[in-house]
């Protein structure tokens, strides 16, 4: 499979990179020669991106908390009770009263569809990233 190009996730300054990908999965990365901003060049941040996405510690189900222990749930339970803790907070604060955080170690696409969810479904603004700081 070729190298896909992508964006580094780890900071606003969006370096270009390259996944390289063998059987279906991230093994490195490498930078865009001719992206604009990174001009062959990549952080120490940047080359270590793509390692958390098969890490044994990354988290690949969900996860409902249960009398003070986590369990595992399936992803109808999980998102079902998200929804109804959602909601529940919505109509009775307002939108106004729900924050979401998100993550560089989610890519650039899911971070995207977060913010649309949380600006469009959830009616609210207050969306952050760690790459902000």
């Amino acid at each position: 499979m070729p190298d896909i190009p992508s964006i580094c996730c780890y900071c606003g300054c969006g370096c270009g990179l390259y996944l390289h990908v063998e059987h279906g999965r991230v093994t490195g990365v490498s930078p865009s020669r001719s992206h604009p901003v990174s001009r062959n060049n990549l952080c120490v941040k940047g080359w270590h991106v793509h390692e958390y996405i098969h890490h044994s510690d990354r988290l690949t189900r969900p996860l409902i908390r249960q009398h003070d222990r986590l369990r595992p749930a399936s992803w109808d339970d999980a998102l079902d009770l998200i929804a109804e803790k959602l909601t529940a907070v919505k109509e009775q604060y307002g939108s106004d009263r729900i924050g979401v955080l998100s993550s560089a170690k989610c890519s650039n696409e899911e971070n995207y569809l977060l913010q649309k969810f949380t600006r469009i479904s959830l009616g609210t603004n207050n969306i952050d990233h760690c790459a902000r700081l």
